[in-house]
């Protein structure tokens, strides 16, 4: 098998200081904890702002002092959010694109997330890829539910996007697909021929789906986003104990782990300093 893309969620928009004492608030700890997961074996960092009491934020001024720290310590690939936090507005939650990271996420429709709604309309989700193809941005098509992967291949069918895609497989989400290997299994058999694969799994199902993700062929998303436990009831000391499990497991099954440059490659994004 090809080399295995670990992807780590570093902060998000929910988790806080209370439920994880170690969570990355700060443009400079979530750059510390960046540098930390990519020398661990991350080649891509999955980043959410916040404002110094907590706050999630998508200001596009907080986004690039995360960025330019991260620059300076490392060459991780920086994926950013605009998933941003439920209930912001989709000009706030498009705004870092116009920094020109290598990267942001794009969800695929709307979901139920705990007691709230994401919301994400069809309109809404066409300008966000737009304003990433203008802006050079590669996309990761965030899925929660089937329906957001038949969304995904109709745009495909349409010529709005093409091979190769990276799609992202966020399961155990209250509300979405359950964070079972039967969910896995089936989007995985619905992903379009060609495209890569990452599993994004919530809480408890973050491990085992992880393994899975080895075995088959995919890659692997952990970090305090997903889940603030590094195993049942202990919780995790930083993110970077996180992405160094999931190196050790690929190590026992013999898959090698993917360098950013590697990651590049795979998922189409250009080498650094070239346009």
């Amino acid at each position: 098998m090809g080399p295995l893309i670990i992807t780590a969620a570093l902060t998000g928009a929910e988790v806080t200081r209370a439920q994880q004492p170690a969570l990355p608030v700060t443009p400079e700890e979530i750059a510390t904890a960046a540098a930390a997961c990519a020398a661990a074996g991350a080649s891509i960092v999955h980043v959410h702002a916040r404002l110094a009491d907590g706050t999630s934020t998508q200001e596009p001024a907080v986004y690039a002092e995360i960025i330019r720290l991260i620059r300076d310590r490392c060459d991780v690939i920086v994926q950013l959010s605009t998933g941003g936090a439920v209930g912001m507005t989709a000009a706030e939650r498009i705004a870092p694109v116009a920094l020109l990271p290598e990267m942001a996420t794009l969800s695929m429709g709307s979901v139920n997330f705990g007691d709230d709604v994401f919301l994400n309309l069809p309109g809404d989700m066409a300008a966000f890829l737009a304003e990433m193809q203008a802006a050079g941005v590669v996309p990761e098509y965030e899925i929660f539910d089937a329906g957001m992967l038949h969304s995904l291949q109709r745009w495909l069918r349409r010529g709005l996007v093409a091979l190769p895609l990276h799609v992202d497989l966020v399961l155990g989400v209250p509300g979405a697909m359950a964070g079972t290997p039967e969910s896995l299994m089936f989007l995985r058999s619905q992903l379009p021929p060609g495209a890569s694969w990452t599993v994004a799994g919530i809480g408890a199902a973050q491990l085992p789906l992880a393994t899975m993700a080895i075995v088959l062929g995919g890659h692997v998303r952990v970090g305090f986003e997903d889940n603030i436990y590094y195993r049942r009831g202990e919780l995790a000391v930083s993110n970077a104990q996180m992405v160094d499990r999931i190196v050790r497991l690929a190590q026992e099954l013999d898959r090698p782990i993917a360098t950013p440059t590697q990651a590049r490659a795979i998922l189409g994004i250009p080498p650094r300093g070239c346009a």
